[in-house]
């Protein structure tokens, strides 16, 4: 109680207490303590004129300005009252609250901008009576309930309303619903308790005959705005502030919360209620916790929400706005009004703690919050000079409320009292993203409230459980790392179990040669293949490959070994192919377009010591090694060319060996087994499908592993390859003759293609069957295709799965296209970080097991290590699981959906991004055929994203494409230059470089869309240059600065639209601020709003010109001229 001071007055007033008795040194305590309280006591003081807005109404207020004729801030109370009601005396209790407590009939008017109280004498409370219909008794109640939810959405004025409006609806004549309609800037949870409390008295008493004695109240909410001015302003809360300051700077400022739709630009606040109960037993286990560890059910409740976030989103940096109550003084217990604050509580997930640990994380972090709770929210983020955004809640997105509010003891003479739950009144309104509330009053349980722009029911009812999962994990085992809390039942656990469960019998065959011996013997004599005029039997097709097998087995190969692959699109690359494997060797794609330096890398890599290849690359083969056998050569086809050499390959050895692009700059060698390669062909036989006689176009180099589909899969169905040479598979005019004539039934193109297709229109038959692989499928693209097809699939997986792993067939309709369901004897998982399994509908890494794992990378045991790890979820021992780097989620039918790669989501000023979704939200632009976007960092430190497009016409405006996304997405997901390209740059196999993306200064007419230096333009502009000066008090603005990025706020943004209204007589929302948050931007909306002149004020305007001589007018013009310059 008592701080010492440095001087010697101090030193001798210690030792005088430390003389007194105990008892007097208590009663000295007391006795200091009561007079630094009545010291600190608020008391009524005189008003000003204007009187000020508390911190909480002001946050209301801006908000309400914001979003003009918003709800999410009408607080309703309903009543069943059943019984004999005095409907008269209920009215004139209800006009006695708004009588007695100003807060009721305040109303908000501003000046300069400036907003302030105007506490009206006498206000009558709107009170209307209304009767149900229906033809029995449930439907009435059904219609009174559908009245009260139409009565609480209607929004209120601030500037002229009664802050509470009253509907009784009769149901029957013994049964009345009554709707209480507050807003939340005049009331908060505890006031509507103690409202409801003098309801009751004031009722009762009326109708008893007497009036109500209620207790004088001392203070009135303008009473504590006043002395919240006067003390609390002005340097008064910078020690609290600087508090904040510390607390949050560098806090992360969105939570990337997992959601089924993208967020819109501007937030609607459109919202639901999910409530669920808290298990009795569930609840004192938290309950005993709490005492254990010190800490408060709230503090714990806190932690465990703060847990699953980090657990939802992967982040460990986690901030949740707390609502407090804001009454930590007696005086104001009394007071109805809004004193809720929000606490941005930023707790930090990282180093594994426990939950244990996670809980005194959060003790500490609350109490230090509560002790600088009066630092209003709105205040703590223009200390902090966030990014502000229409789209979302700066800094904090979703909110927390612990409440325990006093139970009511409810008695109204002759009536029964029955409150309707606010998900029964279904009030449609979220405040923010997600809201917890977990009330601990007369009910335990758990209310969510959620905005549908985001989530649908099934997501949050799903959260709800993890919660509850969490909580019932961490009290149990409260030492436990938060990262391996349960977050799944045993029914969402076998659930997934159920996905995976894709079991089937492999073939008696289990190598790719005897795969396509089986069917050889099944068909010799259909034709296997066929390229330009030449056709090619399978008998002839299997007697040429032993010929070429038993030239291979002289040069020494034998089974297991590798062999170079160097030919081109000939029928001699589908021979010698053939030939390796039925030698018991496995192929080593070489393309004779790559560079000398990156094959021969890829031979001494592969430790290749034969070649196979034709006359006429013989001479210059990429590297020297040990034999080299001609494939075109004439060779004789005695009786050892029917059949293969003995002793082939086993299912374990190597079927081929494919090279990707590795992050060294170095290829990286994918070796494939045959018992895998066998797997994939029997399940994408099965689907999407490919039967005998059917004829399938080979259009993909054999350096890209989609290959293993269209040169092997035919041949082990009794299929027909129709072969497509280099020329005409980069030739879009040529390929599409060549698909037209050959009348396909199935065939199988990277994204690419299929658009190359397209732009020289192709438009397919109802008898093919289309297959999109290699790289993602955007909607745009695949709405083309199925039109032009009977089916259209998409297949997905890595080369290290063996081609693919998942497929889907594609449906007209919107959103994302899947990849569908794993195929045959393959499991994918979604996990987070700490490799925990994730529930359905949270984005994780996809990692794939099952049979169509690779061995690894030929000659790099560190990567194979790092990719393939040991399966966990297996039971089998030694099972591993490839991890792909995608991020992905199970969606709650059991198929996958892939969003992007880990290593595509980047952090831009503090934002985290996923450029696959702004790169979804461009291809939707009319006239865009593909779109990529990419973080640049072309000087040190400046990071910016860059869009790229192809169009079909004239490349699209950069400013048209910016406005586009702007409808769309945040402001920070908003490319800063836009670049249109004839073509993308492609890697070998046919997918976007990324790497190989011009700088926007590199190419004509690429456009940064940064902020430049640029002249006002057009007179408002130049108006809007100096009340920008003057407001932010900044020397330079150009007009394409933008007003927040200056270091403009809510408060200022208010003062700026005041001063353009008296310039203009333009009267704009707040929301325009946000929307058109540059200067240029909002000029651009003044001259839109100036030339919408109402046709009556025209009228007006033109009656008192004609009045005016020309001197006059003259006069008026020069004074107006001057006018303008003085500004």
């Amino acid at each position: 109680m008592f701080r010492h001071m440095e001087g010697k007055g101090m030193s001798e007033i210690d030792h005088r207490i430390a003389g007194l008795s105990p008892a007097k040194r208590e009663l000295l305590r007391q006795i200091a303590a009561r007079q630094r309280a009545a010291q600190n006591r608020i008391q009524a003081r005189p008003r000003p004129e204007r009187i000020p807005l508390t911190f909480g109404q002001r946050r209301l207020w801006w908000l309400d300005r914001f979003t003009p004729g918003m709800t999410a801030y009408n607080s309703p109370a309903a009543l069943w009252l059943r019984g004999a009601l005095d409907v008269q005396a209920l009215r004139e209790s209800v006009q006695a609250l708004v009588d007695r407590h100003e807060a009721l009939r305040t109303v908000y008017r501003t000046h300069d901008g400036e907003p302030h109280q105007l506490i009206l004498d006498r206000l009558q409370a709107p009170w209307r009576e209304s009767r149900a219909q229906g033809g029995d008794a449930d439907a009435r109640n059904a219609d009174a309930l559908r009245q009260a939810r139409e009565d609480i959405r209607v929004s209120f004025d601030l500037s002229r309303d009664a802050m509470l409006r009253a509907l009784l609806i009769e149901a029957e004549p013994q049964s009345h619903l009554l709707v209480l309609t507050f807003h939340h800037i005049a009331i908060d949870g505890w006031s509507i308790s103690k409202l409801l409390d003098e309801l009751y008295t004031l009722y009762n008493a009326r109708v008893r005959g007497g009036q109500a004695t209620l207790e004088e109240l001392p203070l009135q909410i303008a009473d504590i705005a006043v002395w919240q001015d006067e003390t609390l302003g002005g340097e008064g809360l910078q020690p609290q502030l600087d508090y904040w300051r510390e607390q949050l700077t560098g806090a992360a400022t969105t939570l990337d919360l997992p959601a089924d739709r993208a967020r819109p630009a501007a937030q609607s606040f459109r919202g639901a209620l999910y409530r669920t109960e808290i298990p009795a037993e569930l609840n004192q286990r938290i309950e005993a916790f709490a005492r254990e560890r010190k800490a408060t059910l709230s503090m714990v409740f806190l932690a465990a929400y703060q847990a699953l976030l980090s657990r939802y989103t992967g982040q460990d940096d986690i901030t949740v706005a707390m609502g407090v109550a804001g009454r930590n003084r007696v005086e104001l217990e009394s007071v109805v009004g809004f004193f809720v604050n929000t606490l941005a509580m930023r707790t930090r997930l990282d180093g594994e703690p426990s939950f244990a640990e996670l809980v005194e994380r959060v003790r500490e972090s609350v109490l230090g919050a509560m002790e600088n709770s009066d630092a209003p929210l709105d205040k703590v983020l223009e200390t902090l000079r966030l990014p502000r955004s229409p789209s979302h809640t700066p800094l904090a997105q979703v909110m927390f409320f612990f409440q325990n509010y006093p139970a009511q003891d409810v008695e109204l003479e002759g009536l029964t009292v029955d409150a309707l739950q606010l998900d029964e009144l279904q009030p449609g309104n979220a405040q923010g993203d997600l809201s917890l509330f977990v009330s601990q009053d007369s009910r335990r349980e758990l209310v969510l409230e959620y905005s549908t722009d985001l989530f649908d029911a099934v997501r949050i009812q799903r959260l709800a459980a993890h919660l509850l999962a969490l909580l019932d994990h961490a009290v149990a085992e409260p030492d436990a790392r938060v990262s391996a809390l349960r977050l799944m039942g045993a029914d969402e656990l076998a659930e997934l179990a159920q996905w995976n469960d894709t079991a089937r019998e492999l073939p008696a065959q289990r190598t790719l040669a005897t795969l396509v011996q089986a069917q050889v013997e099944r068909s010799p004599d259909a034709i296997a293949l066929s390229f330009g005029a030449r056709h090619i039997a399978y008998r002839e097709l299997d007697r040429r490959a032993n010929a070429l097998a038993h030239q291979l087995r002289a040069a020494g190969v034998k089974a297991g070994e590798l062999v170079g692959l160097y030919v081109d699109r000939t029928p001699e690359m589908l021979i010698g192919l053939l030939a390796i494997l039925k030698a018991g060797g496995g192929y080593v794609p070489l393309d004779p377009t790559y560079p000398s330096d990156r094959l021969a890398y890829m031979l001494e890599t592969s430790a290749s010591r034969v070649l196979v290849t034709q006359r006429e690359l013989a001479a210059t083969p990429p590297a020297a090694v040990e034999s080299v056998v001609i494939a075109d050569a004439d060779a004789v086809l005695d009786a050892s060319a029917d059949a293969p050499p003995s002793d082939g390959a086993g299912e374990d050895d190597l079927a081929y060996v494919i090279f990707t692009s590795g992050s060294t700059g170095k290829p990286k060698g994918v070796e494939i087994r045959n018992r895998s390669a066998v797997n994939l062909l029997r399940s994408v036989a099965r689907e999407p499908g490919l039967a005998a006689g059917q004829s399938l176009c080979a259009i993909s180099t054999l350096s890209f592993d989609i290959a293993l589909f269209e040169l092997v899969l035919p041949l082990t169905v009794g299929a027909h390859i129709v072969l497509v040479d280099r020329d005409t598979a980069r030739d879009g005019i040529r390929l599409r003759r060549l698909v037209d004539e050959a009348k396909l039934d199935v065939m199988q193109a990277t994204p690419a293609t299929w658009r190359m297709l397209l732009e020289v229109g192709w438009r397919g038959n109802d008898a093919i069957k289309i297959i999109s692989t290699g790289e993602a499928l955007p909607r745009e693209l695949a709405d083309r295709l199925l039109p032009c097809c009977g089916e259209l699939w998409n297949l997905y997986g890595p080369t290290e799965t063996t081609v693919y792993s998942a497929l889907c067939r594609v449906l007209p309709g919107e959103g994302a296209i899947l990849v569908g369901k794993p195929v045959d004897n393959t499991q994918i998982h979604i996990v987070d970080r700490n490799m925990q399994l994730l529930p359905a509908g949270v984005p994780g890494e996809l990692l794939i097991g099952g049979d169509g794992l690779a061995a690894g990378y030929r000659g790099r045991p560190d990567l194979t290590e790092e990719k393939f790890i040991p399966d966990p979820f297996a039971a089998a021992p030694g099972s591993r699981l490839y991890r792909t780097g995608d991020l992905a989620f199970w969606r709650y039918d059991g198929t996958l959906e892939v969003i992007g790669r880990i290593d595509h989501q980047i952090k831009l000023r503090g934002f985290r991004i996923e450029l696959g979704e702004i790169e979804s939200v461009l291809a939707q632009f009319a006239g865009v055929t593909q779109a990529v976007v990419h973080c640049r960092e072309d000087r040190p430190g400046d990071k910016r994203l860059v869009a790229y497009v192809t169009a079909d016409g004239a490349a699209p405006a950069a400013t048209a494409l910016r406005d586009h996304l702007r409808a769309a997405l945040p402001d920070y997901m908003v490319p800063s230059a836009f670049v249109a390209l004839e073509r993308f740059p492609l890697t070998p196999n046919g997918k976007v470089d990324r790497r190989a993306l011009p700088a926007p200064e590199d190419v004509a007419g690429g456009e940064d869309g940064g902020d430049e230096d640029i002249a006002p333009r057009t007179p408002e502009e130049e108006t809007m240059v100096e009340l920008w000066k003057q407001l932010l008090n900044v020397r330079r603005v150009g007009v394409r600065d933008n007003f927040f990025d200056l270091g403009g706020h809510s408060l200022l943004a208010t003062r700026l639209l005041a001063r353009i209204d008296q310039h203009f007589g333009i009267e704009l929302p707040l929301r325009a601020m946000f929307e058109a948050p540059t200067l240029e931007q909002l000029a651009a909306r003044v001259a839109v709003a100036r030339e919408q002149i109402d046709g009556a004020d025209l009228e007006a305007l033109l009656a008192s010109l004609e009045d005016l001589s020309d001197e006059e007018a003259a006069a008026r013009l020069g004074q107006a001229m001057g006018g303008g310059e003085q500004s």
